[in-house]
Formats: structure tokens, sequence, C-alpha cells
């Protein structure tokens, strides 16, 4: 059985190697690549304490299969508009892993009464993310060309997709 929890620091030890291997791939994040540790730990959990802001994991069976950071996409004026990051497992992709955290992200910030979710930096080559985004309602609001420095497909653009949260009216 799985399910989503909030992560404690313990979970960083399951989450480090998948976190590592992600962002070393060098195909979805812009994180830099020699961090240690406890550098990388500090950016996936930073601001974690604070009521607006969380980072969860989805476990089954006692194994972090991934892992979703949010809050607010920009401070102050910004805060009405939340943001997330999401790293899942190499072996647990193709099992709703991401599907199931990005629910749970939106309907998170709903919760707390943002008015959207913007992602900023959506690696157009990773279509996989993108089309689960558009599947739960996030729409392609612009694209920064050459943005990105894709390992393998070298500069490609950055989608910024918005998901409008306000009730209809």
């Amino acid at each position: 059985m799985s399910a989503i929890r909030t992560a404690t620091l313990a979970d960083w030890a399951q989450i480090h190697p998948f976190w590592q291997r992600i962002v070393a791939d060098g195909e979805t994040y812009a994180y830099p690549e020699d961090l240690t540790s406890e550098q990388a730990r500090t950016l996936w959990y930073d601001g974690s304490d604070r009521r607006d802001t969380a980072v969860v994991v989805l476990e089954e069976d006692g194994r972090v299969l991934g892992s979703a950071k949010m809050g607010p996409n920009r401070p102050a004026r910004g805060s009405h508009i939340g943001t997330a990051s999401f790293m899942v497992d190499e072996a647990a992709r193709g099992r709703g892993v991401g599907r199931r955290l990005g629910e749970h992200v939106v309907a998170w910030h709903r919760e707390l009464g943002f008015a959207g979710i913007q992602f900023s930096a959506v690696v157009e080559t990773n279509t996989g993310a993108v089309r689960l985004w558009q599947r739960l309602g996030f729409e392609i609001v612009g694209t920064v060309p050459g943005a990105f420095d894709s390992r393998r497909h070298g500069r490609v653009g950055l989608h910024v997709m918005y998901l409008d949260l306000t009730p209809e009216s």
C-alpha cells in the first residue's frame, strides 16, 4: 500500500540517491551537480517548516518512490501563486507516482487558498512531465527559447506552465 505523507529529514537518505541521479542526468533540473548531500537537502527542504510550504513523499512498503516540494512561487505580493518541484525514482516511473504527487500538490494548493500554480521551468523535451501537467489542467503560457542546456539535446526551451485555481464565477 502506498501513501503520500509529509517528508521527514530521515527520508532524505532515500530521496537523495534518486535526486542526485536526476540532477546528474542533466535533462530536467538546473541544480548544480556538485552539491553535497547536505547542500542538496537544504535546497529540497528549504522553508518546509513554514505553513505555506511543504515537502512530501510517496512511500510504498517503507520505500520512498518520489518526493515533491511546494509553496509560494514568489514572496510577498507574489505569494498567492504556488509552485512545486517533483522527483520520482526512475525505478518507480510508469507507476503513477508523478500523477499522484501532482494531484496531491494541486489539492494542497487549493486547500491553502492559492489562486494558481506556476511552473516556471518545465523542460520542453521532458514530454512526460509536460503531458502530465497538461492532463492535470496546466497550460503552457510561454516558452523561453534555449533557456535550458540539456545534456542530450543541447539548448532547449523552458515552458512556463500555469493552472488557475480561482473558483469559477
